[in-house]
């Protein structure tokens, strides 16, 4: 499979395929937000979650995927630390605020740091009607967590904080998505950075989740805890994966953009699993999410 992604870069099948791989990962990527947001306490699901994958790509690799050339392993580690920041940054978030106003402004923010990075560090460069969509596309975001910011009844005491929380961790998700398209172009297989990405970025949180599992009085149940871990661990491998591939056989800015209607999705989860409502201007900026992204798409 290698072989195959690695003969379509540059071709017009390697950018078809990189729209679906980011649009996939959209999807993907809001359902992993979910499980962050539902029953369970934010920090034990991350911890639950990191485990999982980390020990799902131990096997890959050490015994499938070839080994990471001398020159990835400061690359690996700096990822590392980029993804402790930015998960840190969400969980604290979703510890203080709503799923369906902290979401929209962590995704909003982050991909216009992307294409900021795209630009400065891969030469890429949106034309004006590109730099439309984004616009259009950021104010469908934006207008969506402005709209349930006015709305929401639940943990409004904290929201301010959650917001700022937001912004910050939408920092670190634009920093993310341009130095980890650095990473899976630097190796000459895209999977030898997957998996050890994966089993590197899976060390941290389970050892903060266990600490503040200690500390809780009362502490939920560790089986429906850990079947939320491995869920949300083959969710992430899809989504995370998905973009990042896309990352090396399209555009940086243009995956990253995609990768954002994930709001979209995470609007219709809130309504459809966790109850939220969804009138008529939540839909109409929700259309405009979507047609921000055509426009880029189209556009490029």
């Amino acid at each position: 499979m290698s072989a195959w992604l690695i003969s379509l870069e540059g071709t017009a099948e390697g950018t078809h395929l990189a729209m679906i791989l980011a649009l996939s990962a959209a999807f993907l990527h809001a359902v992993f937000g979910a499980l962050q947001k539902g029953r369970h306490d934010p920090w034990l699901t991350r911890g639950a979650i990191d485990a999982s994958y980390a020990l799902i790509a131990l096997p890959l690799a050490l015994f499938v995927v070839p080994w990471p050339e001398p020159h990835m392993w400061p690359i690996l580690a700096g990822a590392f630390v980029i993804h402790v920041a930015y998960k840190v940054l969400q969980a604290m978030a979703y510890q203080r605020g709503a799923y369906t106003v902290v979401y929209p402004v962590v995704r909003g923010t982050g991909p216009l740091v992307a294409v900021i990075g795209a630009s400065l560090f891969f030469g890429e460069h949106f034309s004006a009607v590109q730099w439309f969509g984004v616009a259009v596309l950021l104010s469908g975001i934006f207008g969506l967590a402005a709209y349930n910011l006015v709305h929401v009844t639940l943990e409004r005491e904290t929201l301010v904080p959650a917001l700022l929380l937001a912004v910050a961790s939408g920092l670190f998700v634009g920093l993310y998505t341009a130095y980890d398209a650095f990473g899976i172009r630097a190796t000459a297989d895209p999977f030898t950075f997957l998996a050890w990405f994966f089993l590197i970025d899976g060390l941290f949180m389970p050892v903060i989740a266990v600490i503040h599992w200690r500390r809780l009085d009362v502490r939920p149940a560790l089986p429906p805890l850990a079947l939320r871990g491995v869920i949300g661990a083959l969710v992430a491998f899809g989504s995370f994966g998905a973009v990042m591939l896309a990352t090396r056989l399209g555009t940086v800015g243009e995956a990253a953009v995609l990768r954002e209607t994930s709001t979209v999705f995470a609007a219709l989860i809130g309504w459809l699993v966790l109850k939220d409502t969804v009138g008529p201007r939540r839909i109409a900026l929700m259309v405009l999410i979507a047609l921000g992204a055509v426009i880029v798409q189209a556009g490029g």
